[in-house]
């Protein structure tokens, strides 16, 4: 088994980076807080040569480098930033995982793990591929390096000399795992605070020192757990293959250094929230299908809202009409402090054209004509109609409008037989009150809203009855099919629990 190990030292630093572009080049400090005891995190390569160290105060760095710019680390930033590790390396190998968040020194890093057995038949060696992998991440905003050994805990340990030393080796072949290890100083295995204290206690400092004991004495004076330290400094700590990566759900947020409580600035940063977010789909051959956004305000409430997509797509100017649309329908009532926007994403639908039919209605178009009638209607009177479970003739319902793709078959069916009879029906919901004049027991004269007459032909009545036995949902129509003096052609019916007369429908 071969492991890759991808770890950006700065992570809190390149992730606001990565949501600024223009901070680049500039004195950047990440502080750890807004309080005025918040210390420097992490630093840009031109604030370190400026004289800001880490761990110091802002105040303090601020005085060595007058220019500085300095941000506070954002949970939101970071994370989104762990999500494009992964799909970083999933661009290379599709078993994956997060490596666990280390604390003390290397509390800044982020790292991730992805199964290497067999890169050299595509990279030559796997020196050729951790190369690659570095220019990718470069590539991305997210520069680390690569390390690759025969387990998780060695090829971490192996990108964490790299990170110090870019000289080293970034392949460790099999078996000089022992003599690799026992250079390390024991602090970079975590050992915790109160182990620590007893190796130190004991003047443990590197593995070779640990080695050199025997084990049975070291568990009984510094207890258990120094056992599977040990097992992990002679590179024997079990360890279980890569799963494969199964989390589709991708998600991009930020949190917002000034409440924003106007539509035209928070459209700005939903614009670069969006926009890093397709980036992320189109790296693993996605598009949008529906749009998840929650707005955090001040106080911690927080609003969410599911955006559905009619047709998958991954334009940015389409999705941010559509956020536009639902904030000018729904303003948000206080500041905006927390913005996030997730999305599982689609494969692309790809449809082929006829080549003897015209080119339909383009998708976007679409998207956009279905998000105005949902800001203007609502969006629990927008879709497709369905027809319910249920007796009652009059049943209706909605569905998400998700057009099938277009046929292939562009064959006509010539010489068929004209139809005959009454064109389709057009049900109308809910049904039009009439007023209706009767002669004899059937319907002689109509007033409504789309006819108004004598009636000069009269079928029926077609009497349906049901739900008897609830109070509430029993019904009784009898229908009629109708032509008014102006040859309107309607469906109408007598409803006998409510006493009156409703157009059910017109014929075409």
């Amino acid at each position: 088994m071969r492991i890759a190990c991808l770890l950006v030292p700065d992570l809190p630093l390149y992730a606001e980076l990565r949501a600024c572009e223009a901070l680049r080049g500039r004195p950047l400090a990440i502080a750890s807080g807004t309080d005025p005891g918040a210390e420097v995190v992490a630093a840009s390569a031109e604030a370190r040569a400026a004289g800001v160290l880490l761990y110091t105060s802002i105040p303090r760095a601020r005085s060595r480098c007058p220019g500085l710019a300095v941000r506070v680390a954002s949970p939101a930033l970071e994370q989104a930033a762990r999500g494009a590790l992964i799909d970083l390396a999933l661009a290379f190998s599709p078993r994956v995982t997060a490596a666990p968040r280390a604390a003390g020194a290397f509390a800044a890093a982020a790292a991730v793990h992805l199964d290497a057995s067999g890169v050299t038949s595509l990279f030559r060696s796997e020196a050729g591929f951790a190369a690659e992998l570095e220019a990718r991440s470069t590539e991305q905003g997210l520069p680390g390096v690569v390390a690759v050994a025969g387990s998780k805990d060695v090829s971490l340990l192996l990108a964490r000399t790299r990170a110090r030393d870019p000289r080293k080796e970034s392949s460790l072949p099999p078996g000089a795992e022992a003599a690799f290890l026992a250079d390390l100083s024991l602090d970079w295995f975590e050992p915790g605070e109160p182990l620590a204290s007893r190796l130190t206690r004991f003047g443990l400092q590197r593995v070779r020192d640990l080695l050199a004991l025997p084990g049975r004495g070291l568990a009984e004076r510094l207890g258990p757990e120094i056992l599977a330290l040990r097992k992990r400094a002679r590179g024997e700590a079990p360890e279980s293959p890569l799963p494969e990566w199964r989390e589709p759900r991708l998600e991009e947020g930020i949190d917002l250094e000034f409440a924003v409580d106007r539509i035209e600035p928070l459209l700005f940063v939903l614009r670069g929230v969006l926009s890093r977010l397709l980036k992320r789909l189109r790296s693993r051959g996605r598009v949008v299908g529906s749009l998840d956004c929650q707005l955090g305000f001040a106080g911690g409430r927080r609003v969410e809202r599911c955006i559905r997509v009619a047709a998958p797509t991954d334009d940015e100017r389409v999705l941010l009409r559509l956020l536009a649309l639902w904030l000018e329908s729904q303003p948000p009532e206080d500041p905006v402090e927390f913005v996030a926007l997730a999305s599982e994403g689609v494969p692309e639908r790809g449809e082929q054209l006829d080549l003897f039919l015209p080119r339909g209605p383009d998708p976007a178009g679409l998207d956009r004509t279905l998000a105005e009638l949902e800001a203007l209607c609502g969006a629990e009177r927008v879709g497709a109609p369905n027809d319910p479970d249920g007796h009652r003739p009059d049943r209706c319902g909605l569905q998400p409008f998700d057009p099938p793709p277009a046929s292939s078959d562009s064959r006509t069916q010539e010489g068929a037989p004209p139809r005959s009879g009454l064109g389709g029906l057009r049900a109308l919901r809910p049904p039009l009150t009439a007023e209706v004049q009767v002669q004899r027991g059937r319907p002689h004269f109509l007033r409504c809203a789309v006819a108004c007459g004598p009636l000069v032909a009269v079928a029926g009545p077609w009497r349906i009855s049901g739900h008897w036995w609830n109070e509430h949902e029993r019904f009784a129509f009898d229908y009629f099919d109708v032509q008014v003096e102006d040859t309107s052609l309607l469906r109408l019916r007598f409803d006998w629990r409510e006493k009156r007369w409703q157009v059910d429908g017109l014929y075409d």
